[in-house]
């Protein structure tokens, strides 16, 4: 019988066991190690659009993409003059990306970067646009991936240090993984550009190895160590799970997953098992071992599961999984070790969710399309959420990201600072 235990009374032992989150630092998408986890931040659990809001400001259009904090900067990309829901379509010849500089203690603007698109571009992007991808940043640089119109680094005064190319391929989806930062490697997962994993040099932009072969893959590559030291890069493509030496592109495993969809969510892992959720039907989750070589399936592969998400990435913590269904507005928690489900309970007035889950001040942080933040204690028994609700008549693709005790969550029109 599992115990009801009140995950909270771990955070001490988490902060410890993972390493304390820096202070304000939420450099690449899912923040460190791309797990959605801050272990020290006390974010707020109440808000709406007349309480506890910071700042807010207006964006210069839509994007899917999420925030991320750098030192006293906030960084966000968006899209303007063509296919703007709720708009008139446009043309393609007005098409620019933005990239913004954003002052974190009162959200005013340092610099915007209007990049005008490599043409000809899709004719039109199902759902989340042209700006899905989450920057990068280091203390030299900050990286922003833009699909077939290519990788720009910029440094913290907004000049522009090198442009590559990764392809030039589009998709009725769009472009939506985004870039990770390795030792001197920026790695870009440009499946639908190019169907490659491309290593570039974070100062030149020089490629350094690429990867062929990596097909109906938007998920953003984790990079985990294992037991025995080695460092594994993992991504997920159509009916597998690759692993990579990070240094090299040298493949090290696959995993059968046995999901025949598309791979949008982005994996997690804890203590040396990768947490894999995809698919609209049939085999949905599994866990796998990590450390292998060759295939694993018959060996590291731990279990399968019908229940997962075919969008929201999920968060994993002390031996437990927890994530919300993309369309039916299903919160799940698992046991990691199983995939034993142990509450499923529906959402109260939940919409679709496309962002990922985040996991803080002792808190599970569900953000729907439309705009309600759904928070729940990070326990084994479901409790009733709190809902907060910044509905601004545009959709909320992005992921919500803490930044010290705050919050920002965007939408396609403002970018919120919680307090």
């Amino acid at each position: 019988m599992i115990k009801c235990i009140h995950l909270k009374a771990l955070l001490a032992f988490m902060i410890f066991a993972f390493g304390a989150v820096a202070e304000n630092q939420w450099t690449i998408f899912r923040g460190p190690d791309g797990k959605g986890l801050d272990l020290k931040s006390k974010t707020p659990i109440q808000w709406s659009h007349s309480e506890n809001l910071a700042w807010k400001i207006p964006l210069p259009g839509p994007g899917a993409s999420s925030p991320i904090v750098w030192k006293d900067r906030i960084y966000l990309t968006c899209h303007s003059g063509f296919f703007i829901p709720g708009e008139t379509v446009g043309t393609q010849e007005n098409l620019r990306r933005h990239l913004l500089a954003i002052q974190s203690n009162d959200g005013s603007i340092l610099w915007k970067k209007d990049l005008v698109a490599k043409l000809p571009e899709q004719d039109k992007i199902r759902d989340h646009g042209f700006a899905a991808s989450t920057p990068a940043a280091d203390n030299d640089a900050v990286y922003t991936f833009l699909g077939k119109s290519g990788v720009y680094a910029f440094d913290h005064s907004g000049r522009e240090i090198w442009h590559a190319d990764v392809g030039s391929i589009t998709h009725g989806w769009g472009s939506a993984a985004s870039p990770i930062l390795y030792k001197d490697l920026l790695i870009i997962n440009a499946s639908v550009e190019s169907d490659s994993l491309i290593a570039l040099d974070r100062k030149t932009g020089k490629q350094m190895w690429a990867v062929k072969g990596i097909k109906e893959s938007w998920n953003t590559p984790i990079i985990l160590k294992t037991s025995a030291g080695r460092n594994e890069l993992v991504l997920a493509i159509q009916g597998k799970i690759l692993a990579f030496d990070p240094d090299t592109g040298k493949e090290l495993w696959s995993c059968r997953t046995d999901i025949t969809w598309y791979m949008v969510p982005s994996m997690v892992h804890e203590d040396g098992i990768v947490y894999c959720l995809g698919g609209r039907s049939g085999v949905a989750g599994l866990a796998v071992k990590t450390g292998g070589s060759g295939d694993v399936t018959a060996t590291h592969r731990l279990w399968t599961s019908n229940k997962g998400s075919n969008v929201s990435s999920p968060v994993v913590f002390k031996g437990y999984l927890f994530w919300v269904h993309e369309q039916q507005g299903i919160a799940y928690c698992a046991k990691a070790d199983t995939g034993k489900i142990v509450y499923e309970e529906r959402l109260p007035r939940a919409g679709q969710f496309y962002s990922s889950a985040l996991l803080a001040n002792g808190n599970i942080y569900y953000l729907s399309r439309d705009g309600k933040t759904f928070v729940l204690p990070a326990q084994l028994k479901f409790e009733t959420p709190k809902v907060n609700d910044l509905s601004d008549r545009s959709i909320f693709n992005g992921s919500p990201v803490p930044m010290e005790n705050k919050l920002l969550i965007r939408s396609d029109k403002f970018l919120y600072c919680i307090k």
